[in-house]
């Protein structure tokens, strides 16, 4: 049985219209796998799994937060897992930003930013794949990290300047610059 996630986020990426034509045949993936697995969107499923992340910019744009993945050992955006009480996408991006970042108060911009598909060995203990669904967020004047359990660090970046080994979010977080809120 398909579960409400995996409808919702079939209709999110169906109305989302990407910029690039390298973000449209992910979009067209992503619709295929959703379509060809009902598991989509639970980490159970070994052959991928969607997930769900988010860009947090600071209330100026000027900097973004970065979490220090413990087992990635690399600065990445905020993001995991979708739960079985997510009931969209942009929640569980916002579930995980709020969680990881330990600030209230963000304000996500609901409609996808941008995907990315990796490989990854997650909780399930083998090789997978993450379908990411990435979407922007602001945070509230002031705001300010707490580390959690899923992050060695967080730290807020310039967006001009990010840490050595990240120019692969160059794209994604140009992406955010253009559609913060």
């Amino acid at each position: 049985m398909v579960s409400p996630l995996h409808t919702e986020a079939t209709a999110t990426l169906e109305a989302w219209k990407p910029e690039s034509a390298a973000q449209e045949a992910l979009r067209q993936s992503y619709l295929g796998f959703l379509a060809a697995r009902e598991d989509a969107c639970e980490r159970s499923c070994a052959a991928g799994h969607l997930t769900a992340s988010t860009v947090v910019l600071d209330a100026s744009g000027e900097h973004v937060l970065l979490t220090l993945h413990p087992r990635v050992g690399r600065w990445l955006q905020l993001g995991g897992h979708c739960e079985p009480e997510d009931s969209s996408l942009a929640e569980a991006a916002l579930r995980e930003a709020t969680e990881e970042s330990g600030i209230s108060g963000l304000r996500l911009v609901p409609e996808p930013l941008h995907l990315d598909v990796h490989p990854v060995t997650c909780s399930l203990g083998v090789p997978t794949r993450h379908f990411d669904v990435r979407f922007v967020a602001m945070a509230p004047e002031g705001a300010r990290p707490v580390v959690s359990d899923e992050s060695e660090e967080l730290r807020w970046w310039p967006v001009r300047e990010l840490p050595p080994d990240s120019e692969d979010l160059t794209e994604l977080i140009a992406a955010a610059l253009e559609a913060k809120p």
